[in-house]
């Protein structure tokens, strides 16, 4: 089949535009680059020159295909000079009647057949089609920077869109060494779409001082393994580029979730827009610079004046699934005598006994050596029941995830365990202060939100509630380190930071999959593709569990109300059949047939 498009027009040459125009070039198309006037062409060609330089230097290209490339690219600011084209793709700035203008003219330059395709974020491509005399041949094809890394390409149909003008653009994608993703014409369309709504609100929750910026972007990293954390990303992104993208969802979508937290309209109102212009969420070295600059803040001041912490010196753990043996062996590991209290001596000792086989993984891999292990597996003793737990300086709670058992527990470690020592709760979903309140010593209890699997993962969520000694979160902070975590410090609400940032993003998935806006494949790619998720929503829903996931949804919207965060009804549907994910071999996907 003949490769489609054979010369291409990218009208606008900033850094998408000339990364557009570089890969195209790649490809052995011709393109033709049009700017609004001859001193920003000449700055386009130079900007053109220096990045495919830049390429040569890091081996990304050859002397030889910079030469060729370059040959195939002309770069003027005649816009009539589109009129050759088989394909226009526009890349000015998003400001919807600059492309309307530009699309109407380019609709009276271009013979009928060329299609016009238009890079905008954020914009209706709708509407941007509707300045044309021929909606069906225009869409919007959306790469994502830095063009030569990002594989992703958002392929964008309106409702008049022809499915052969989509098709042809995906094919060009395809040969550029893409991979493109359906989507409808919708702000954000897939990538943004679920992203900002993410960005917002992190944003959000720093504004209402629930936890500092800092633990915000560690928690989001270390917990779900992001490349950055999305306070830091929207520095990068751009803290005005992240309102308008804001503002444009929620014009579409009414959803108060989307209406810009107002410390984005602050910052951009004071010139803070993140890296660009040297400070935003964070402070930067100068204009530009990645490198962040070290402030004194009145939190890093608060954690100065905190008392001491109490001694720790040995700690029990209650339960024996697979969290609370992860837990004793990331004790046991850092030198601590650990009790492991279950229901009967049997458990305990099954509970040890995988203990010894995840030690054992650790020496075959060459993480642990045999003396390390040996001596960690010496320092836990099994013991049936809660008794044995009367002299222990810290328990950690890990049963199951119902707040009668929880609070039932408590009170039963209320009357065993001597005064002064520290009471915590792993809870992921429930509120601590419910099992504070079960004893006589609120005061005494605290949130420790390890994550699964707990020995490799460095994050915890140490959660204090309105009644927690500072004492006692200080323990627990400086316990933390101890065993090698990494402790970011929160308020007692649903979600706390992970699973209140994370959830609603698991959930606007679902309701796009549900609105038939996009396939299951489709929205994963976006997600790995377009942001650098180690896993797509719907992957990371099937391995969480749907009920799970569920449940949180339901706890996270009883917390605050928010219409928007009540769960998909996709998602309580696929519950109600028994489709739970990889545990039952079903859930978005059919995992029984892999």
């Amino acid at each position: 089949m003949e490769r489609p498009f054979p010369t291409v027009a990218v009208v606008g040459l900033g850094t998408m535009g000339a990364g557009v125009a570089v890969a195209v070039a790649r490809s052995g198309r011709r393109v033709i680059g049009v700017e609004a006037g001859p001193a920003q062409a000449a700055r386009a060609l130079a900007r053109i020159e220096a990045s495919t330089a830049r390429a040569v230097a890091r081996e990304r290209l050859t002397a030889e295909e910079r030469t060729a490339l370059l040959a195939l690219i002309e770069v003027g600011d005649e816009l009539t000079a589109a009129a050759q084209a088989d394909l226009v793709i526009e890349e000015v700035p998003e400001d919807l009647e600059l492309k309307r203008a530009l699309f109407a003219e380019l609709d009276r330059i271009c013979p009928p057949g060329t299609v016009l395709a238009t890079g905008t974020t954020a914009l209706s491509v709708t509407r941007i089609a509707a300045a044309t005399a021929r909606p069906e041949r225009v869409l919007g094809v959306h790469f994502f920077n830095p063009v030569h890394s990002m594989k992703l390409v958002e392929v964008v149909r309106t409702v008049l869109t022809s499915p052969q003008a989509a098709e042809q653009v995906a094919e060009l994608a395809r040969d550029l060494g893409k991979e493109p993703v359906a989507a409808g014409d919708r702000a954000g369309f897939i990538a943004n779409g679920l992203l900002f709504a993410y960005l917002n609100q992190a944003a959000a929750m720093f504004e209402s001082r629930y936890a500092t910026r800092e633990d915000i972007d560690a928690a989001m990293r270390l917990g779900c393994g992001l490349p950055m954390g999305p306070l830091a990303l929207l520095d990068l992104i751009g803290v005005d580029t992240a309102r308008t993208v804001l503002e444009a969802m929620y014009e579409q979508s009414k959803d108060r979730l989307h209406a810009p937290a107002p410390i984005l309209g602050q910052l951009v109102a004071a010139g803070l827009l993140g890296r660009k212009s040297g400070r935003g969420f964070y402070t930067y070295e100068a204009p530009g610079s990645s490198r962040q600059v070290a402030e004194k803040s009145a939190e890093a001041a608060e954690a100065a004046a905190r008392p001491a912490a109490r001694e720790v010196r040995s700690v029990g753990v209650c339960g024996s699934g697979t969290m609370a043996t992860g837990i004793v062996e990331v004790f046991a590991k850092a030198g601590f005598p650990v009790l492991l209290a279950a229901r009967s001596q049997e458990k305990a000792e099954r509970a040890k006994a995988q203990l010894a086989k995840s030690l054992e993984r650790s020496v075959s891999r060459g993480r642990l050596s045999e003396e390390a292990r040996d001596a960690a597996l010496a320092l836990v003793t099994p013991v049936s029941g809660y008794q044995d737990l009367a002299d222990v300086d810290l328990v950690v709670e890990a049963v199951a995830e119902d707040l009668a058992v929880k609070r039932e527990l408590f009170g039963a470690l209320d009357k065993i365990v001597k005064p002064g020592a520290v009471l915590a709760t792993t809870t992921s979903s429930l509120p601590v202060i419910s099992c504070a309140t079960a004893t006589s010593r609120p005061q005494d209890v605290i949130g420790m939100h390890f994550f699964n699997p707990a020995p490799a993962m460095r994050l915890v969520e140490v959660v204090s509630t309105v009644l927690t000694a500072e004492d006692v979160t200080a323990t627990v902070l400086e316990l933390c380190g101890k065993v090698k975590k990494h402790p970011v410090e929160c308020g007692d609400r649903a979600g706390f930071i992970v699973n209140a940032l994370l959830f609603p993003y698991l959930n606007d998935a679902v309701r796009m999959l549900e609105e038939h806006y996009a396939t299951v494949d489709d929205i994963d790619t976006a997600m790995k593709l377009g942001c650098g998720y180690p896993m797509g929503p719907f992957e990371l829903l099937d391995v969480v569990g749907l009920d799970v996931s569920l449940t949180i949804e339901k706890v996270l919207h009883q917390e605050f109300r928010e219409p928007g965060l009540a769960a998909a009804p996709l998602l309580e549907h696929l519950v109600a059949a028994g489709c739970l994910g990889r545990k039952t071999g079903r859930g978005f996907r059919d995992h029984a047939r892999r």
